[in-house]
C-alpha cells in the first residue's frame, strides 16, 4: 500500500527524510494502525506527521488527540519542576512539610526527590479509588496519605505506576498559591501560555470527534507475545499478585476510551493532546526552558545524572534495571532512548513516548493509539527515533 493509502501526512525539513521513511513504514511493515509523530530540533520544528486511523474508517487528522498513558507523568513532572523555578518546591524537602497529613505509617521523612524518583516505596493503596471520584481531591488525599511504603524509603527505587501522581496531584494543591489542582495549574500556567494542545482532564468544551481510540491488548496475542518483553517484566507480568499487576489496577472504573475517563485527573495516565504540542514543550525543556521561565537551577536539576537509590537501580516492581529523576525516566540498559544519559522523558502503555534531550536540543514525542507487546522499545518507536538521532548524526 502507498503512503497516500495510510493516509500518511506531513512535513519534514531537510536532512530527515529517513525519519518521514521510518514512520511510513511503521504503518507498511508494523501494523501501525494509528500515530503522529512530531520532532524538534535546536527549537526548530524539523519533523510534523501522522497516518493511519483515528478510529475505525475514520482518518487521523492533524489536530487529532490521544491519550497517552504513563507518558503524561512526565508532563505532570514539568508541574513541579515549574514550581521549583518559582521557589514554592523544594527537591530536598520532606513532603509532609507541605503536607501534614502526609506523615502517617513510616513517611514522615520521604522527600519530594524520593517521591519523584520512585524511591518511596508508595506502589499500593488500602483501598481502590473510583474514577468516577476523582474529582474529589480531599477523599483521594485522605486515601493516598494513609499509604504505607513498601520499602523504606531511599533504599530501593520501584515504579509507582498510579499513584505517583494524585500524590503530585496534592502536592501542587497544597504549594500553589491558589490551591489549584495540577491539570488546572499546567492548563493555566504552561498549556495556555504556550498554545499547547495537551489536557489532564479534559475540558468537556473539546469535542470527542478529536480524540482517537485505544485499540487495547488482546490477551491470547498478549501471551504469544511476551517472549518480546524485557524477561524481568515478563516474569511479573505472568505473576497477577505481582506488585506491578496490582498497582495497575488501583482505579476502578479506567476506560480510556470513554469520557469518564478522559474527563478527571488522573495525572499518572490520562493526559491527552497532540504530539505537536508534547514536543514543543520537551523542545522548551531541552533548550534550557525559558519559554516556561524555568530558572537555571531548576534546568541543571531536570539535566542531572539519574538518582541512585541505596540499594541500587533494579526496580522492585518492574524487574528490571531502570533509571529515574525528578519524576522522568532517563536512559537505563534496556531502554536506553539516548546515548546522553541526562535526557529525560517518559514512556506509555501504549508505546507512545516523548522526551527532552538537551545535548542535542531535540523535543521528540510519538503518540500511537494501538497497544504494543514489548513493554519498552517498541519497535514503531524505536525506529522513528534511531533514524532521528541517525539523520542529526549527518546534519552534526
Amino acid at each position: 500500500m502507498t503512503n497516500r493509502e495510510y493516509n500518511v501526512q506531513g512535513q519534514a525539513a531537510p536532512g530527515f527524510e529517513e525519519v518521514k521513511a521510518e514512520f511510513a513504514r511503521n504503518f507498511s511493515q508494523r501494523k501501525e494502525i494509528g500515530a503522529a509523530c512530531t520532532i524538534f530540533y535546536q527549537g526548530q520544528k524539523v519533523f510534523d506527521f501522522w497516518g493511519g486511523l483515528r478510529k475505525e474508517k475514520e482518518p487521523w487528522e492533524k489536530d487529532t488527540l490521544a491519550l497517552i498513558f504513563s507518558a503524561t507523568k512526565g508532563t505532570a513532572s514539568i508541574v513541579l519542576a515549574k514550581l521549583h523555578s518559582t521557589g514554592l518546591l523544594n527537591y530536598e524537602e520532606k513532603i509532609a512539610t507541605y503536607w501534614p497529613e502526609f506523615a502517617q505509617n513510616g513517611k514522615e521523612h520521604i522527600t519530594v526527590r524520593q517521591l519523584l524518583s520512585h524511591q518511596a516505596g508508595l506502589v499500593m493503596l488500602d483501598e481502590k479509588l473510583n474514577i468516577a471520584e476523582l474529582d474529589d481531591f480531599d477523599k483521594t488525599a485522605a486515601i493516598i496519605a494513609r499509604a504505607k511504603p513498601m520499602w523504606e524509603p531511599g533504599k530501593y527505587q520501584g515504579y509507582q505506576a498510579t499513584t505517583i501522581g494524585f500524590y503530585l496531584g496534592e502536592l501542587v494543591r497544597r504549594i500553589d498559591e491558589k490551591h489549584r489542582s495540577l491539570g488546572t495549574y499546567f492548563h493555566e500556567e504552561i498549556a495556555k501560555p504556550l498554545g499547547l494542545d495537551f489536557y489532564i482532564g479534559l475540558p468537556e468544551c473539546i469535542s470527542e470527534d478529536r480524540m482517537s481510540e485505544i485499540i487495547m491488548a488482546n490477551p491470547l496475542l498478549a501471551l504469544l507475545n511476551m517472549g518480546k518483553m524485557p524477561a524481568g517484566i515478563r516474569k511479573v507480568m505472568l505473576n497477577i499478585n505481582s506488585p506491578f499487576i496490582k498497582s495497575m489496577t488501583l482505579v476502578k472504573g479506567y476506560n480510556p476510551n470513554k469520557r469518564e475517563t478522559w474527563r478527571v485527573e488522573q495525572p499518572s495516565g490520562n493526559g491527552i493532546g497532540t504530539a505537536r504540542s508534547t514536543a514543543y514543550l520537551y523542545s522548551i525543556l531541552a533548550n534550557g526552558g525559558k519559554e516556561l521561565n524555568l530558572s537555571p537551577a531548576t534546568f541543571q536539576a531536570l539535566n542531572a545524572p539519574p538518582e541512585k537509590p541505596e540499594k541500587g537501580c533494579h526496580d522492585q516492581v518492574m524487574n528490571i534495571q531502570t533509571r529515574y529523576g525528578l519524576g522522568f525516566m532517563k536512559p537505563d540498559p534496556i531502554f536506553r532512548f539516548s546515548d546522553n544519559s541526562n535526557a529525560f522523558g517518559f514512556l506509555g502503555a501504549t508505546g507512545s513516548f516523548a522526551f527532552a534531550d538537551p545535548q542535542y536540543k531535540v523535543g521528540y514525542a510519538y503518540f500511537t493509539r494501538k497497544m504494543g507487546y514489548y513493554g519498552v522499545n517498541d519497535p514503531r518507536e524505536k525506529s522513528v527515533r534511531q533514524a532521528m538521532y541517525r539523520c542529526i548524526a549527518k546534519l552534526r
